[in-house]
């Protein structure tokens, strides 16, 4: 303790004598800061106890102004202890510290691209709360389909690494089909599904979807094994009320090839288009829609009987349609794609949560 008294002040003694020495003229200065560097490194090295020095922030602060008062000649010189790239060091030190003075956080207006705000940060976590299967990409399309703000998936990756806490509690098609599948309403895609009911029993579903719009048509179900006539029950069931399309696709599976589903088709004046065997990828869509209508809503959801899973499907069709985005059409529902109109857009800071499938799904609407 007594030591470190005495050094603290002979370095007052060393900055006293600089600041009275400072005021002559000529070259006296130089050599006053001179002697205050040599003095002052003699100390240091009375201190070093066989290692290299260990110098404190008053050493560094006096070694630097003393460099910065001298000629870079006699810098190299003086320098006993002191190795240029302490002085370099010291410098870089300055540096850094007079831009984060300028430009640091605790300033009011900091230059640079501004980050999201934090009505837009609670919006995005909010969204991922009540729907965690949503992914990041599905997420920037809700706000720019809902809010009209145009966001990059990886500031919504960034804003949930940083604001989101998971709660563990809760291939493309050939040329040839996606091109008659882009003229509109021409082209719908169909396929069956299995699904158990609470009490084992099976059921089968006809889906049947836009090819163009990725639109689901409609569900039919039936219980019990499907033959021809039940098939073409099941058909006509989901095209009453509405204009059939010229052309349909299905996949090469036994059901499809009954002599009552051929005879049905060509008195409906429809086109059947069969998929490539043995290549999944050329029925791609409504593979994947099947796969979707499992993962995120049958694997989530019980039903009873018949007329209670068409009840579910059919809600499930609403949602689907009218608020679930699609990458595929550029961040818009189904029945939003091709609409030169567009619905009001939301505000971050006034809009309200609209449930879906008994509150499976909820989506953010204007207020």
């Amino acid at each position: 303790m007594i030591g470190l008294m005495k050094t603290g002040l002979i370095l007052f003694l060393h900055l006293l004598t600089l600041l009275i020495r400072l005021t002559r003229p000529g070259g006296a200065k130089a050599i006053v800061t001179e002697n205050l560097a040599l003095k002052h490194q003699l100390l240091i090295a009375q201190r070093r106890h066989h290692r290299s020095p260990n110098l404190t922030v008053l050493d560094r602060y006096l070694l630097g102004w003393s460099a910065m008062l001298m000629s870079p000649r006699r810098l190299l010189r003086c320098a006993i202890v002191v190795k240029p790239a302490t002085i370099l060091a010291f410098h870089r030190a300055l540096v850094s510290r007079k831009y984060r003075l300028m430009f640091g956080s605790n300033r009011k207006t900091t230059p640079g691209p501004k980050g999201p705000s934090q009505t837009l940060i609670e919006a995005i976590v909010e969204i991922k709360q009540r729907n965690p299967r949503y992914g990041c990409p599905r997420i920037a399309m809700i706000i720019a389909n809902i809010f009209g703000i145009e966001i990059d998936k990886d500031v919504v990756r960034r804003v949930l690494a940083a604001h989101y806490t998971h709660d563990p509690n809760k291939g493309t098609g050939p040329s040839w089909l996606s091109f008659i599948g882009h003229t509109k309403d021409s082209l719908w895609s169909i396929d069956l599904f299995r699904c158990e009911s609470i009490t084992l029993h099976t059921h089968w579903v006809l889906l049947v979807m836009d090819q163009w719009s990725r639109r689901i048509i409609r569900f039919a179900v039936h219980q019990g094994p499907v033959d021809g006539l039940a098939l073409c029950g099941m058909f006509n069931q989901i095209i009453a009320g509405t204009d059939p399309p010229k052309r349909i696709s299905s996949d090469h599976d036994p059901l499809f090839r009954f002599q009552q589903w051929q005879r049905n088709l060509r008195i409906l004046g429809i086109e059947e288009i069969k998929t490539i065997p043995y290549t999944p990828t050329s029925h791609p869509f409504v593979e994947r829609l099947i796969g979707t209508v499992r993962r995120e809503y049958l694997d989530h959801t019980l039903f009873w009987t018949t007329t209670d899973l068409e009840r579910k499907l059919n809600a499930f069709k609403d949602y689907y349609n009218h608020h679930r985005v699609h990458a595929s059409l550029d961040g818009q529902p189904p029945c939003e794609f091709g609409n030169e109109t567009s619905k009001p857009k939301a505000l971050l800071d006034h809009f309200s949560w609209q449930h879906h499938c008994r509150g499976l799904f909820q989506t953010p609407i204007a207020a």
